[in-house]
């Protein structure tokens, strides 16, 4: 691996290094959308180069390509996560993660599904066709103030309630959920916690044993440092025992990781574990080359490390926009706050022309629900902040 070593956990930062020799230069653009889509590093790049050569010259690849992969990943994400690896199913993304929790559990009429307002659609996507579907209700809970909060989910908890389905760090403006108050109401009350972890995996630490989650869903794509159409479900075993059967992929099998030799074509029983609920083609060279690499060097670094220095320039952002145009859209206490922060003008119009010129001044930030969402990561510096405060300005 191309990165040094690097003594950390999960939740403890890795010694200061200049992390930019990781990433490819990138003199066109001031990239702050790393909640939108991340630049792959180099080492992740070159993991791509190395699996092409695989398809270059098939008979290369070895039988075993089918099954390392897979397993380095789902041994990587249960580090991430203090989780073990069976209980890791890999899919294209939270959305795929999602569906299979929602069509997996055994429903009855009236059945309630609290999710928040302004969620990020994949909750509605997933949970508002099972009101027609199975006879479910979804609740959608407001902020009682500003911003959402543990008490605000906790407190719309019924006797009917069945799944709390949250983002652990909101997409619209950073605020991150005490998951761990949530998870413990929801345990408290019999009710299941599906936590997206899509903006927080590898920037925040996360331990689902300690937060009460019952299921973990997340795509790769963003501070996991993979390519689009990859992610995981991570499945409490002792609620995973109990979802319905369905269809499963074949690789998925009892057996098949003793190779192709094992392969049962008549009466195929899925694995044990989340191993059933994988997306097909586990063995995506290009894909899971990627982020293979991308989740090494993840680990190496240390979600504590990546969230302190986003936190960082957040809030030299924050201290130097100026007061008299611009007020933040995101929680000022770090502690309430994801690894990135929004912020907008003093009206929507004067928000969406900011943000225009932001971007023809080629600093990349995303638009979101009103908001000028700002992301960075380890390759940002004090340089860029300043540089989007004086675009702002000028």
């Amino acid at each position: 691996m191309a990165t040094s070593p690097i003594a950390t956990t999960a939740d403890t930062p890795a010694p200061r290094t200049d992390w930019r020799e990781h990433w490819f230069e990138n003199e066109e653009a001031i990239y702050l959308n790393l909640a939108g889509q991340s630049p792959m590093p180099k080492v992740s790049f070159r993991a791509v180069q190395a699996s092409l050569e695989w398809k270059k010259f098939p008979q290369r690849i070895p039988d075993s390509a089918f099954f390392d992969v897979p397993n380095r990943i789902r041994t990587s994400i249960a580090k991430l996560i203090n989780a073990q690896p069976h209980d890791i199913a890999l899919t294209t993304g939270a959305s795929s993660g999602m569906s299979g929790i929602a069509y997996g559990l055994a429903w009855k009429p009236g059945d309630e599904v609290i999710t928040a307002a302004g969620e990020f659609p994949l909750q509605y996507a997933t949970w508002k066709p099972m009101e027609e579907r199975e006879g479910i209700v979804v609740k959608i809970v407001s902020p009682r103030e500003k911003f959402l909060s543990a008490d605000d989910i906790i407190a719309a908890i019924t006797p009917r309630t069945r799944v709390v389905s949250v983002s652990l760090v909101r997409f619209d403006n950073g605020v991150l959920l005490d998951a761990a108050r949530i998870g413990a109401a929801c345990r408290k009350q019999g009710v299941l916690f599906v936590a997206d972890a899509s903006q927080a995996c590898g920037a925040v630490p996360i331990d689902v044993q300690a937060m009460h989650i019952d299921f973990l869903v997340s795509a790769g794509y963003k501070f996991l440092l993979g390519p689009f159409g990859t992610g995981f479900c991570w499945g409490r075993p002792e609620v995973v025992a109990t979802l319905r059967p369905g269809p499963f992929y074949w690789m998925a099998a009892q057996g098949m990781e003793h190779g192709f030799s094992a392969m049962s074509f008549t009466d195929p029983k899925p694995a044990a574990g989340a191993k059933r609920w994988d997306a097909a083609e586990t063995a995506n060279y290009f894909n899971h080359a990627a982020l293979d690499a991308s989740l090494e060097f993840v680990l190496q670094v240390g979600p504590a490390t990546a969230l302190a220095h986003c936190q960082h320039l957040i809030e030299q952002l924050f201290d130097r926009f100026p007061k008299d145009r611009c007020i933040p859209a995101s929680p000022l206490d770090r502690a309430n706050r994801g690894p990135y922060a929004c912020f907008a003008a003093r009206t929507a119009e004067k928000t969406v022309a900011l943000y225009d010129k932001l971007r023809k001044e080629n600093v990349i930030v995303s638009l979101r629900e009103g908001n000028i969402r700002v992301s960075p990561y380890l390759f940002n510096t004090e340089r860029d902040i300043d540089r989007l405060i004086s675009v702002i300005t000028t």
